[in-house]
């Protein structure tokens, strides 16, 4: 385990006067064999062991893989407990190309950090990682789920997530419209990979007008030729743009809800399985003084960490089920209380996890 001696000053700036503060303990790793360089934050362990995936990105430098590590282990708590786990939140990010980089001899290194920490920190899949990977990293490290079925885990977690996203859209248009029925509802999904694909099942089942966007041709191909009747459209900027939307569904990389995109969106509710859909906090009264229904993001994409945090007690997919169909009325628990203290529905939902959260604190006398 590297420790902060040597560190570049950008890194230690960063570390030490970041704006995602408090977290418990941020650990830098580095194997020279085979070339590892990550960074792995524990924001809190408050609720229990913290919970959260390892993202695998060709950062530009360490200072901005620190920061993005730093902000999804503090988003990694705030998720846990608004989804009613009893996980802190953490999150890893590993430096450089997986297209380039990724290599067995990597992820069992990294795999031997995870493992050093004694399970304060339980891993998973994120962008850049997927089953298989956490199926070697397991190989060292028995605190790492999203393993595949075949080594005792529960697989892709994407199913879930859509899931919840959409038991957040029923949420959304009941508080919005009196009804959770999204039949004839116009919804537009930016990203139809994994989870967008997902999303487009459970709305073509309810008889919605879906469209969609990727960046990838063939993401789009793969939904129109399963669903002739879905609206396949050319870009993010013009399904912000369809006439009469109902609910857009950022589900692709985060920022989408933007300086740019809020003036022009034509739909009434945002919710999607992107993270960090805010590009900055100003954004939300936007959108409010638009008449724009946000869900926040961390809330209604819940699924898979329920998923996966269902690992460790040896798996069961319709006992997971039934954690995420919660989070309608989590959901509408959030829009209630944005309602009683006159805030956007992200800062109410940031108020319930944080009170959540001081209640474990103060069981535990910290």
């Amino acid at each position: 385990m590297t420790d902060v001696t040597g560190a570049p000053a950008d890194v230690l700036h960063t570390l030490f006067h970041s704006d995602q503060g408090g977290h418990e303990q941020v650990v830098l790793c580095q194997d020279r064999a085979s070339g590892l360089k990550a960074v792995i934050a524990i924001h809190s362990t408050a609720l229990g062991p913290a919970l959260g995936g390892t993202r695998f990105y060709p950062y530009a430098n360490e200072a901005e893989a620190l920061a993005d590590a730093l902000n999804l282990a503090r988003g990694m708590s705030y998720k846990n407990a608004m989804a009613g786990l009893d996980h802190g939140g953490g999150k890893a990010v590993i430096i450089g190309d997986p297209e380039r980089i990724k290599t067995e001899e990597l992820l069992l290194a990294y795999g031997r950090f995870v493992a050093s920490l004694g399970g304060r920190y339980v891993t998973a899949c994120d962008v850049g990682t997927y089953v298989a990977d956490m199926d070697v990293v397991a190989r060292e490290c028995r605190w790492t789920t999203g393993r595949s079925p075949e080594n005792g885990g529960a697989g892709d977690s994407s199913v879930l997530t859509a899931f919840g996203v959409y038991q957040g859209m029923r949420a959304s248009a009941q508080h919005l419209w009196g009804d959770p029925s999204l039949r004839g509802r116009r919804v537009g999904i930016a990203g139809v990979g994994k989870v967008g694909h997902h999303l487009v099942e459970h709305l073509m089942a309810e008889g919605a007008e879906v469209f969609v966007t990727d960046v990838r041709e063939e993401a789009v191909r793969r939904v129109t030729d399963q669903h002739p009747s879905v609206t396949a459209v050319a870009d993010t900027d013009a399904l912000i743009r369809v006439e009469g939307l109902d609910i857009y569904a950022p589900c692709a990389l985060g920022g989408a809800l933007n300086d740019y995109s809020v003036p022009v969106l034509t739909a009434r509710v945002v919710c999607g399985a992107a993270n960090n859909q805010l590009a900055h906090p100003g954004v939300e009264k936007d959108l409010a003084d638009r008449g724009i229904l946000y869900a926040p993001d961390y809330v209604v994409n819940a699924g898979g960490v329920i998923q996966v945090a269902d690992e460790l007690h040896g798996f069961d997919f319709d006992r997971c089920k039934a954690k995420a169909a919660k989070i309608y009325d989590t959901t509408l628990a959030i829009f209630a209380r944005a309602k009683d203290d006159g805030i956007p529905p992200a800062a109410a939902a940031d108020r319930i996890a944080e009170q959540r959260m001081a209640e474990a604190r103060a069981a535990r006398g910290w």
